[in-house]
């Protein structure tokens, strides 16, 4: 009996531990911004009929400087809401290959609550959890990449700080509301067959063409697919 009381009292530890890392973390300024900025969303997501609180996805493309945040809808498929500009991003095309080469990430990311920085020193942060399996696969270093306010980069994708409490106001929410966690897509430039041909010759061009894979699957779907990683190789699956 002492016995089976130290094992329940230790999976109710266990328990409280596990729900304790999927809140999400909140600060004065984390509420102020989304007290603000809610009432905005929710009229500009109802014209588009969007819910406030639906799953998220979010693109990012580097040569164009943009974010694209697109929210699932009741058909289940995702619809694009709004494209931000990227205000600050280092580096060049091409994926981050180690610390200090102040170089932005490429590929498939995931963010969950505890990668929520609501007292960021960019204003308001999340990380997008590089290296994921894949750069580690790679030997890739570095860590705290982020989307962030504040407008200012050394690695990172840095927004304006009204853009940045946007975004982070509807992925708190959708994770508030159920969302176990929320993909980031990181691409070069839109992977179409054209833009690639003129790109061939580049050292990243094999990366890319994997890349291209999972861009396609969500052109394709509008469903953001499963992401793993097989033989350093990104591969892709119905979620």
């Amino acid at each position: 009996m002492v016995r089976s009381g130290l094992i329940a009292g230790l999976l109710l530890l266990f328990s409280c531990a596990i729900a304790a890392n999927n809140q999400l973390p909140t600060s004065a300024r984390s509420i102020a911004a989304i007290n603000k900025v809610e009432p905005v969303l929710i009229k500009a997501l109802s014209e588009k009929s969007l819910r406030y609180g639906a799953p998220i996805f979010i693109r990012i493309f580097k040569r164009s400087a943009t974010l694209e945040v697109w929210l699932q809808a009741e058909s289940g498929r995702f619809e694009l809401f709004k494209v931000y500009d990227i205000c600050a991003q280092s580096g060049r095309l091409g994926p981050k290959l180690r610390r200090g080469d102040r170089q932005a990430p490429e590929g498939f990311y995931f963010v969950n609550a505890q990668r929520f920085n609501p007292w960021s020193k960019f204003h308001l942060s999340f990380n997008l959890g590089y290296p994921n399996a894949y750069d580690r696969a790679h030997g890739r270093t570095g860590s705290a990449l982020m989307v962030h306010g504040d407008c200012v980069s050394i690695g990172c994708y840095a927004m304006t700080d009204s853009g940045i409490e946007e975004i982070y106001a509807l992925a708190q929410k959708a994770l508030e509301d159920g969302q176990p966690f929320f993909r980031v897509h990181i691409f070069p430039f839109r992977l179409s067959d054209e833009a690639l041909e003129r790109v061939k010759n580049n050292r990243w061009y094999t990366f890319w063409l994997n890349l291209k894979q999972g861009f396609d699957y969500f052109e394709q779907t509008k469903i953001p697919p499963n992401v793993n990683v097989q033989n350093k190789r990104y591969v892709f699956s119905a979620p």
